[in-house]
């Protein structure tokens, strides 16, 4: 009978069975005739029980030889033990070893987080890594499904692109054959012209901006996930985005609590963060910091200071809209009733992670759209099929995106975004 190759988190279905692991040494020690490892393959860790009585004197003095991160392959009889870690161990009687591994340079000790970056590849070992990287998992495959369930289309929209969405101060310029090109800073202008095709769609993937920003929530790529919906109007992609973030809480409590426990975050604190979510206007902030001791207009932009006050007033995600139009992008809609303000929406997330979600309607009018670009001192050659959008069956739209990298950080309670992505890219930081 063939024996089984099992993943680690699947061994309690096994429970008596003569089964196979693969995987690496994370401790190793001994106590006689016994010798006692734990042993992860990705999926998990399990305690493996090797005895010189069963293995014999030549495996058991392997085994002696194992260091950390040392690859192997196990077979043995699964065993429940509830003092051992998850509840089962491995009775080893048979071991095959891959590669006996140079003294790992990621000890349980306090290291840097200068040394910790730099052995990046190696540190994703730890299982507060896999813990951070695991929940990133989920919510990316919360949103995907999220929105797929909604009758959304994915559509991929390029990298390299001739144009600038956010403003070009933050761009990364590189050469295409012949033209200028910049990395994209966002999908939607494209995802514009998807919704118009489509009706609802939606685009996932990374990009990039040239801030030189040295602070906790800012890397240089980052993944955003940015709908855009035809027909749709401020209230509606508010709606949406509250609904979104409050699945992918929900998908983070329900699937990974384990992984939350190993990050000892607050629980109870995610848990009542149901909806409907507070929302307030920018006018309404700009008086709520006032009454803080704060030295701040109408007109100016939030500092991240400013973001974590207003944020702290609430004991769930805020909403914040109808922003100065002079400080937003130039595709944003204006209010009719107010034209010095834009139908724009940020939500800020609670406990001092700032800004999660940006977005809000679209110009679709192309004689409004065409003032905008100019006065902004935008390319207009550039912009010639964003423009024709509105030439062919212009409606009104709206969108937002989302960032993953701060969302991982909020729902995860970490203090930097360099841990939110398996190789982060931040001010000067480009290896490995």
């Amino acid at each position: 009978m063939k024996i089984a190759i099992v993943p680690i988190d699947k061994i309690s279905r096994h429970e008596g069975d003569k089964v196979i692991i693969k995987g690496w040494v994370r401790h190793r020690r001994s106590s006689g005739k016994l010798g006692f490892m734990t042993v992860r393959d990705g999926t998990g860790d399990l305690q493996v029980v090797v005895s010189k009585g069963v293995v014999g004197e030549e495996q058991f003095a392997l085994c002696g030889h194992l260091t950390q991160e040392s690859s192997l392959i196990v077979t043995g009889m699964v065993r429940k033990d509830a003092r051992a870690p998850g509840g089962y161990e491995l009775d080893a009687s048979e071991l095959e070893v891959i590669q006996i591994a140079e003294p790992f340079p990621i000890q349980p000790k306090e290291h840097g987080v200068g040394f910790l970056m730099e052995h990046r590849h190696l540190w994703l070992r730890s299982n507060r890594q896999h813990a951070i990287l695991r929940i990133r998992h989920e919510i990316i495959r919360t949103c995907r499904n999220f929105f797929d369930d909604r009758g959304f289309t994915l559509i991929d929209t390029p990298i390299f692109t001739p144009n600038a969405c956010e403003g070009t101060t933050t761009l990364f310029q590189t050469e295409y054959f012949d033209q200028v090109a910049y990395l994209a800073q966002s999908g939607q202008l494209y995802g514009e012209a998807t919704a118009a095709a489509f009706g609802k769609t939606y685009c996932f993937g990374p990009t990039f901006r040239a801030e030189k920003s040295k602070t906790r929530r800012h890397l240089m790529e980052f993944w955003m996930i940015e709908p855009e919906v035809a027909f749709a109007q401020l209230p509606d992609v508010m709606q949406l985005a509250e609904d979104l973030v409050a699945t992918v809480i929900r998908g983070i409590l329900d699937r990974r609590l384990t992984e939350l426990q190993v990050l000892e975050r607050d629980i109870v604190k995610l848990e009542g963060m149901i909806p409907p979510f507070p929302r307030i206007s920018y006018e309404e902030a700009i008086e709520r910091l006032q009454q803080e001791g704060i030295t701040i207009q109408f007109g100016d932009d939030f500092g991240g200071d400013d973001e974590t006050i207003l944020a702290n007033q609430f004991d769930r995600p805020v909403i914040v809209h109808r922003y100065p139009a002079a400080s937003k992008a130039f595709y944003m809609a204006k209010d009719p009733v107010r034209p010095e303000l834009a139908l724009c929406m940020d939500m800020l997330a609670p406990e001092g992670y700032g800004e999660i979600i940006g977005g809000g309607q679209r110009i679709h009018e192309i004689e409004e759209l065409s003032k905008q670009i100019r006065a902004h001192g935008l390319p207009e050659e550039a912009f010639k099929w964003y423009l024709d959008l509105r030439r062919y069956g212009s409606v009104p739209h709206a969108g937002f995106g989302m960032g993953i990298e701060r969302v991982v950080a909020w729902l995860c309670g970490l203090e930097h975004v360099r841990e939110t992505i398996a190789f982060p890219r931040m001010l000067y930081t480009l290896y490995p």
